[in-house]
């Protein structure tokens, strides 16, 4: 069995390829230990080497910014069976204004959109905290400006499944496995979002309501394979970003999981997924793949 893991940044976007490289080291070592022969895009064209290496894989996964993984994405579902989100949904995510409506249309918290003084603004297609700020300032083409929620930053990891169809692959509809809940440690200097890792799992008094937030902001965009739901826990649990991809917070939650992410992964693709995932101890990790378990 053969996989192909195409993470984008490692040889195309230095800003973020420290983070790249330490999910990608994770999911390969994983692929590897459950048998199969991992291939990754080198540092040529990323779009040629998906279309090259995929009709020679069983499986494949992207990771890449916001604005470019629908179109990679699709071209991988076109040329083996995708394990991670699909491209619809991740089109969908992509666009944070539009994730904001929908998840607001269908009674999620999510910050309000502000035109005027103090918010925080955004790129409409941002990928994390990049280009991130707080200011009272005019967005500029591609951005818009949200509510400030005062709270805690905290992440879900979890797993979407799918059914197989005659001629493809639909989002089951079924409750995403919850992987862990992870601190966010984001840090505002000078105005400026900057995330800087975090720790999982986290023990949280609200952790029941912050779960079902999440699952059901991952159900109702249709996530499947591993996202991310981010959250900022105030007087509401307010979701403020959501990743149809892997994140940094795999290389924490791959340290203290019994599970095979390789597995999970492939086993969800089919629409088979355990109730529960096996954590032991916690561990603190930052956006370079240093880990410190504990």
């Amino acid at each position: 069995m053969k996989a192909l893991l195409a993470e984008y940044s490692v040889f195309h976007d230095p800003a973020l390829a420290p983070e790249g490289e330490a999910m990608l080291r994770v999911l390969i070592e994983s692929f590897e230990r459950c048998g199969y022969e991992t291939v990754s895009p080198r540092a040529g064209d990323f779009e040629e080497e998906l279309r090259n290496l995929a009709p020679e894989c069983d499986v494949g996964l992207v990771i890449a910014p916001d604005h470019l993984l629908a179109r990679f994405t699709r071209i991988l579902e076109e040329r083996t069976h995708n394990i991670g989100c699909g491209s619809m949904s991740v089109a969908v995510c992509a666009n944070k204004q539009r994730t904001a409506a929908i998840l607001s249309a269908h009674g999620i918290a999510v910050p309000d959109a502000v035109t005027a003084g103090r918010r925080v603004i955004k790129e409409v297609c941002g990928c994390g905290t990049q280009n991130m700020r707080l200011a009272d300032e005019e967005p500029s083409p591609g951005e818009f400006g949200q509510q400030f929620i005062e709270g805690e930053h905290l992440s879900v990891s979890l797993i979407g499944s799918r059914v197989v169809g005659e001629a493809c692959l639909y989002y089951s509809g079924a409750t995403p496995l919850v992987l862990s809940l992870n601190s966010q440690d984001i840090e505002i200097v000078e105005g400026r979002f900057c995330y800087c890792g975090g720790e999982t799992p986290v023990d949280h008094p609200r952790s029941a309501e912050i779960f079902d937030v999440a699952t059901r902001a991952a159900t109702v965009l249709g996530c499947q394979g591993y996202a991310g739901v981010d959250v900022v826990v105030g007087d509401r649990v307010y979701v403020v970003d959501v990743n149809p991809r892997i994140t940094s917070s795999l290389v924490g939650i791959a340290s203290v999981m019994s599970e095979e992410i390789a597995a999970l992964l492939v086993d969800a693709s089919y629409g088979r997924l355990p109730d529960a995932v096996t954590l032991s101890g916690h561990a603190t990790f930052d956006t370079h793949g240093k880990v410190i378990p504990s």
